[in-house]
C-alpha cells in the first residue's frame, strides 16, 4: 500500500482535501438513491405485489443487509486499491440494480435486485468507504469533514424522496427506476475519476501540514487514547451500540410515508415530512461535527443518542399532521450526528491502515440496524395495527445504545484514573 508522503498541495486539511470532500458528498449524495428510493415506493409495492406492510417492509429490510455487507467489503476494497474503482463499480451496479428491479414481476425479483445489486455492489461503496477515504486526509478538521461526507447520505433522503414521488405520479414507479438508474452511472464515473490520488496514510500519529510561507513540516496530531479495553471487545460493543440506535432511527425514517397514509394525510405529505427529518438531519450533521472537533466522538454518539430518544417520545402523544412536521424536524436535528461518530471513536482508538474495515464494519452495524427497524416496525404494525408499540421498540433499542456509550465513557475515565495512579 502506498504511503508517500504528501506535497503542500496534496497535504491532509489542505485546498485539495476540502475540494475533494466536495466530491466525495456529491458522490454520496447521488449513490445513496439506492437507500431512500425504496421507503418511496414501499406503498405502491404494497399494492403493486398484493402483499401486507410487513411485506412490503422486506425490500427494504435486504436493501439495507445487502447494504451492510457490501459496505465491509467495499471497505476491504478500499483499504487495499483506494476509492476510485469501488465507486466506478459501484455506479455501474446501481444503472443495472435500477434497471433490473424496473422489470421486476414477482416481489422477490424486486428485493433480489434490491439487495444484491442496488444495496449489496452499489450504493454500499458511498457510505462507509467514501467516510473512511475522507478521514485520511483532514487530522485538524476531521470531525467536520467526516459529518460532512456523512450528510451525503442525508441529502439523499431530502433531495431523492420528493423527487421520485413526483417522477412516480407522472411517468410511474418503474420508468422512474430506470430514470435513476441511468442518471447514476452517468453522473459518478466522471466524479470519481476526481478522486484518482490515494489517501496520504500515516501510523505514526503525525500528518503533513503546510506553513503559511509556502513550506511544509510535520505536526504532531494528538496522542491515540488508550483503549480502555481490548481492542476486538471494543469493535463488538461499536457494532451492537450501531445496530441498537439505528433500530430506533429507522422507525420514523421508514415508516413515516407508509404512516401518513394510515392516517389519510397521503403519501405526499409523508414524502415531505421524510424530506424535511432528513434535511433537518444535514444541519445536524454538520452542527455534530464541529462540536465533535471540540468534544470527541464519545461525547457526541452520547449527545445525539440521548436527544434522539427524547424526540422519538414526542411521536407517542402527537399524531396531527402539523405536529408530524413539527416532531419529524426535531427528530432530524436531534440524530444526525450519531453515525459519524463512530467513525471518529474508530479513528481515535485504531490505526489509519485499519479505516476501512473498521469504519466500514461499525457503519455497516448501523445500517444492518436500519434494516431491522424498518422490518421490526412493519411485523409490529401488522401485529397491533398501530404504530404506537413500534415507536415504543425504537425507545427501548435506544436506550441500550445509551447505556452502552456512558459504559464506554465510564470505561475511559476509570482506564485514565488508573494510569494516573
Amino acid at each position: 500500500m502506498s504511503t508517500q508522503t504528501p506535497t503542500r498541495d496534496f497535504a491532509p486539511d489542505s485546498g485539495y482535501a476540502w475540494g475533494r470532500l466536495l466530491v466525495s458528498v456529491a458522490l454520496s449524495t447521488i449513490g445513496g438513491t439506492g437507500l431512500w428510493s425504496v421507503v418511496v415506493v414501499l406503498p405502491v409495492i404494497e399494492a403493486e405485489f398484493g402483499v401486507d406492510r410487513g411485506g412490503a417492509s422486506l425490500p427494504y429490510f435486504a436493501t439495507m443487509v445487502g447494504f451492510a455487507v457490501g459496505g465491509i467489503f467495499m471497505g476491504r476494497m478500499l483499504d487495499r486499491l483506494g476509492i476510485v474503482r469501488p465507486l466506478i463499480f459501484g455506479a455501474c451496479m446501481l444503472c443495472v440494480g435500477y434497471i433490473l428491479a424496473a422489470q421486476a414481476t414477482e416481489l422477490w425479483h424486486f428485493i433480489l435486485a434490491q439487495a444484491l445489486l442496488i444495496g449489496m455492489l452499489g450504493s454500499s461503496v458511498t457510505f462507509g468507504p467514501l467516510v473512511a477515504d475522507v478521514s485520511h486526509w483532514f487530522v485538524r478538521r476531521r470531525g467536520i469533514a467526516v459529518a460532512i461526507v456523512a450528510s451525503g447520505n442525508y441529502l439523499a433522503g431530502a433531495i431523492w424522496p420528493p423527487v421520485l414521488q413526483y417522477a412516480i405520479e407522472e411517468i410511474g414507479w418503474r420508468q422512474a427506476h430506470v430514470a435513476i438508474g441511468i442518471f447514476c452511472v452517468l453522473t459518478m464515473v466522471p466524479l470519481a475519476f476526481a478522486l484518482r490520488r490515494r489517501a496520504p496514510l500515516d501510523d505514526h500519529d503525525t500528518a503533513v501540514a503546510t506553513r503559511g510561507g509556502g513550506g511544509k513540516t510535520r505536526v504532531a496530531t494528538p496522542p491515540r487514547p488508550q483503549t480502555p479495553m481490548p481492542k476486538p471487545v471494543l469493535q463488538a460493543l461499536l457494532v451492537v451500540a450501531g445496530l441498537a440506535c439505528c433500530i430506533a432511527m429507522a422507525m420514523p425514517q421508514v415508516h413515516i410515508v407508509a404512516y401518513c397514509v394510515d392516517l389519510d394525510y397521503g403519501a405526499a405529505r409523508g414524502a415531505e415530512m421524510l424530506s424535511l427529518m432528513l434535511g433537518f438531519g444535514v444541519v445536524s450533521r454538520l452542527a455534530s461535527g464541529m462540536i465533535a472537533d471540540k468534544i470527541g466522538g464519545l461525547g457526541t454518539l452520547i449527545l445525539g443518542s440521548t436527544l434522539q430518544c427524547i424526540a422519538l417520545m414526542f411521536y407517542l402523544p402527537f399524531d396531527g399532521l402539523m405536529s408530524l412536521y413539527i416532531v419529524s424536524a426535531l427528530f432530524g436535528l436531534s440524530q444526525g450526528g450519531i453515525v459519524p461518530s463512530y467513525a471518529l471513536i474508530v479513528r481515535d482508538y485504531f490505526p489509519a491502515r485499519e479505516a476501512g474495515a473498521r469504519i466500514s464494519l461499525v457503519l455497516m452495524a448501523t445500517v444492518v440496524g436500519m434494516a431491522l427497524g424498518g422490518w421490526m416496525s412493519g411485523e409490529i404494525y401488522d401485529l397491533t395495527n398501530s404504530y404506537q408499540a413500534a415507536f415504543l421498540n425504537g425507545i427501548a433499542f435506544n436506550l441500550l445504545n445509551m447505556m452502552i456509550a456512558f459504559w464506554l465513557l465510564i470505561g475511559r475515565h476509570r482506564h485514565r484514573a488508573q494510569i494516573a495512579v
